[in-house]
């Protein structure tokens, strides 16, 4: 991630609209990846936890490849 600062970085719905796929299936892939910048409130008691995620384009390629079962490197 040698660029991080200025990378390009998409939205969960930017990146379903590419792969035609859901929100949530999208979300559900990228909740755990490190990498991913989450923003919002995560802990809110009594209250619905917004978060946002923002994947790095270096990350979306990481992802992608896994699932097409060909990790570079």
């Amino acid at each position: 991630m040698s660029d991080f600062p200025t990378e390009r970085h998409y939205s969960i719905p930017e990146i379903a609209a590419l792969w035609h796929l859901s929100d949530d299936t999208v979300r559900k892939h990228f909740r755990d990846v490190v990498g991913v910048l989450k923003l919002g409130h995560a802990d809110r008691p009594k209250k619905r936890k917004y978060v946002t995620l923002l994947i790095p384009e270096s990350v979306l390629k990481k992802v992608h490849a896994g699932l097409h079962g060909t990790v570079s490197r």
